[in-house]
């Protein structure tokens, strides 16, 4: 079967039109169905409890110091203190019991019989299990405003006076108000994971999380869609390789043709500038990875660092909170990648075109200062919004506005928006000649495509602000994490590697147009629509259950694309005698085989519903967020800076032992951390979830098992050898800072090994 490129290109128009469809019509459903927030809450006797102000004054506590890093709430954040909306609804029904047990019985709910007991839980059950009438105020029972204070003294005395048991520094919160603001914004979200939707016989989380004191179970659909998307999922592989095998997609060759050598391509002024994104990068990299080792370790002393508190008498955990350095770990991780991409989409352009436009390497060096300034002043803005430096509204404009993965002050993301913009303006004029011959679905145009995608979707991070309902929040956040990673950022991934297959002679420019766009189809097809896998559990109507579901599974399709890639690439680099790429074709190879793993097999075990239900917000959701993030898109980054390297270092000075080392340290290392340790702790969750509750598996008393902590520490040498590889890999660059080769001065296309080819007609 022959797929033309201008067919591709209209059934990928009418892809982008369904998804426009669907999520719009699914972000105005989101502000119709979100969980109320009431004007107020009221006690039997007509007391005030809680007001809806109170409630919103405690999400804006729970962002301004980072709790969503701490732990999590609807089961979204960091996973090393519990889940707020889990434990507020165990403590609620807990206290519920000891509540009615005194008033029947006279006696502590522990002491009764087991008739007895059961009769006080089935009162708490059928308490808890009632549907919102719809009114602007919502009618606590004397039990229920009785457990209501408890936990809100509970959370006062643990977040403001702290907890170093449990990890939480002293004054966390800064103010018993606060902290008694934020036990009510969690108290909130208990309430409406118990309290059924109007019309509906299930709650607005749609039964999660599951909690048998409170009658929290998962719901038939949970289990009909998980066995739909299993059948589904045999189906859609089928598919997905007879279509592979079927369009005749060519795969990359290097037999037969002249490979450009790194010595014959010239290196220009504005590609040794895109040339210092990779030591800012690897800056960030190296700071990313040894927060992350601190991270893991506060899983085993949640308040020390190998006792040097009993050395020194400091407490790690007070100089540098879990919150604050989860905050910068991830927010490393993202940027340290992002910032590799950016130089590579500026260091390829002239490699393609043998074009300089005027002035490119100062507007580079412009974007990368411009970078550091939003990086410094992000990464301070955390520190100082989470500890209190900035009144008012500045603390989530210049600080911590506390959202996962969008934990940067406002200010600053607009900042990175801006650099986006930018870098997006410098890569057109750089691929300006290949711009203006080639058609709108074109190589270069989709380089372009992917990284305005990227820029759009980061738009959606600026449609909510600290007062906008949970639910509604986390529908835009998982638009702007969930469709980067599984939208764009795969979009970016087969542009930009189909653009080096390119400038390497491997594929015609025509070939790799078609392959690129016949997977851009496929990621944009599965993973925009997707993302609803994320809005099963926090606030959004069940209808996203299916739709997830079918969506969700089909997102293995174009990772099975990227797996045949990987294979065909592997071959090229293998086949060719003397193939001079050898080296950043090890990182493109391990960058699919890690995509398929942990965003193919890992994310779709997770994300099956019924699965789904009892494992979200565990330590599988960990693996598969390693093995997708770093192993796919941060080997991906590694990749092109090996090529970007090899191409601007004389050809006799070129050494790439240090960075094989690396690659080895890095895959060792990822699959020792995700196979040995992380991904055995969340099988064990997923168990004392099933057979217990959710709170069960998040609580302190799991971490502190004798089996979880000896898998804990088991992580020590995967994190270690990813550490030893990081610290190889920016010793590298320092070296190879000084045997870079001189840029030209005047340079043309005939400089350009490739650049005629690519320009020319390759029919």
């Amino acid at each position: 079967m022959q797929l033309t490129r201008k067919t591709i290109a209209k059934v990928i128009v009418a892809a982008f039109l369904l998804n426009l469809v669907v999520m719009g019509a699914g972000a105005w459903f989101a502000y119709q169905e979100a969980p109320p927030i009431p004007d107020e809450v009221v006690g039997p006797d007509g007391e005030t409890i809680v007001t809806g102000a109170d409630v919103q004054d405690g999400k804006a506590t729970f962002q301004q110091y980072g709790l969503m890093n701490h732990g999590s709430i609807l089961g979204n954040g960091a996973y090393y203190g519990e889940d707020y909306t889990a434990e507020t609804l165990e403590l609620k029904a807990q206290h519920m019991r000891d509540y009615y047990a005194r008033e029947e019985y006279g006696a502590e709910y522990d002491s009764l019989g087991s008739a007895e007991r059961a009769a006080v839980s089935q009162t708490v059950r059928d308490d808890l299990d009632e549907a919102h009438d719809g009114s602007d105020v919502v009618e606590y029972s004397a039990a229920e405003a009785y457990a209501h204070k408890r936990v809100s003294e509970t959370y006062v005395e643990r977040y403001h006076e702290g907890d170093h048991a449990r990890g939480v520094p002293e004054g966390m919160i800064q103010s018993p108000e606060e902290a008694r603001q934020f036990a009510d914004f969690a108290l909130w979200t208990a309430w409406f994971s118990h309290t059924d939707r109007p019309g509906s016989d299930n709650s607005y989380t749609n039964e999660w999380p599951y909690s048998p004191p409170a009658g929290n179970d998962a719901t038939g659909a949970a289990m009909i869609w998980s066995v739909v998307a299993m059948v589904l999922l045999v189906g859609a592989a089928g598919v997905a390789i007879l279509l592979y095998k079927s369009v005749k997609l060519p795969e990359p060759s290097a037999a037969g043709i002249s490979v450009p050598e790194p010595g014959d391509v010239s290196v220009f002024p504005s590609q040794r500038a895109a040339l210092r994104f990779v030591p800012v990068a690897a800056g960030l990299f190296l700071a990313q990875v040894l927060l992350g080792g601190l991270l893991a370790h506060f899983y085993i002393e949640r308040a020390g660092f190998f006792g040097i508190e009993e050395l020194f008498g400091v407490h790690v955990l007070q100089l540098l909170p879990f919150s604050i350095a989860k905050t910068w770990h991830i927010d490393l991780g993202i940027l340290w990648i992002a910032s590799t991409w950016l130089g590579a989409g500026l260091f390829l352009p002239p490699l393609l075109t043998g074009h300089e436009p005027a002035n490119q390497k100062r507007y580079v060096n412009v974007l990368l200062g411009a970078l550091v300034v939003v990086v410094g002043g992000g990464m301070g803005g955390i520190w100082l919004g989470a500890n209190g430096y900035f009144d008012g509204q500045l603390w989530w404009l210049l600080g911590n506005e506390g959202l996962e993965y969008l934990e940067v002050g406002k200010v600053w993301q607009g900042g990175l928006l801006v650099g986006f913009i930018l870098w997006a303006v410098l890569a057109i004029r750089g691929l300006e000649p290949l711009l203006d011959r080639e058609p709108v679905y074109g190589l270069a145009h989709m380089i372009l495509y992917a990284g305005g995608s990227i820029t759009l979707l980061f738009l959606a991070g600026f449609l909510f602000t600290p007062t906008t309902n949970i639910a509604v929040t986390e529908f835009w956040r998982w638009w702007v994490v969930h469709m980067w990673v599984e939208g764009a950022f795969e979009f970016f991934i087969v542009a930009i590697i189909g653009l080096t297959l390119v400038s390497m002679n491997l594929l015609t420019r025509r070939s790799a147009e078609k392959a690129v766009m016949l997977q851009a189809l496929l990621v944009m097809g599965t993973g925009v629509i997707g993302v609803s896998h994320h809005y099963w559990w926090i606030g959004m109507p069940d209808y996203w259950v299916p739709i997830g579901s079918v969506f969700s599974t089909l997102e293995l399709l174009p990772l099975i694309f990227i797996l045949y890639e990987a294979i065909g690439q592997y071959r090229a680099m293998t086949a060719g005698d003397g193939f001079p790429y050898t080296l950043p074709f090890m990182f493109i190879v391990a960058s699919g085989v890690w995509n398929f793993v942990g965003a193919g097999v890992l994310g779709f075990f997770i994300n099956l519903p019924l699965v789904n239900y009892y494992e979200h917000g565990t330590y599988l959701t960990v693996g598969h967020a390693h093995a997708a993030m770093f192993g796919a898109f941060g080997f991906l980054a590694l990749g092109m800076v090996a090529y970007m390297l090899q191409l601007s270092i004389d050809p006799e000075r070129w050494d790439g032992s240090w960075l094989r080392a690396s690659f080895w340290c890095w895959n060792v290392g990822l699959a020792l951390m995700v196979f040995v340790s992380v991904l055995p702790v969340g099988f064990l969750q997923l168990d004392v979830a099933f057979t217990e509750s959710y709170a069960a598996a998040r609580s302190l008393g799991f971490y502190e098992g004798s089996l979880v902590q000896t898998l804990f520490w088991a992580r020590l040498p995967g994190d270690t050898l990813i550490i030893i590889g990081t610290a190889i890999y920016v010793a590298d660059l320092l070296r190879k800072r000084f045997v870079l080769r001189e840029s030209a001065e005047d340079p043309s296309v005939d400089d350009m090994a490739v650049a005629e080819g690519i320009l020319g007609d390759d029919d």
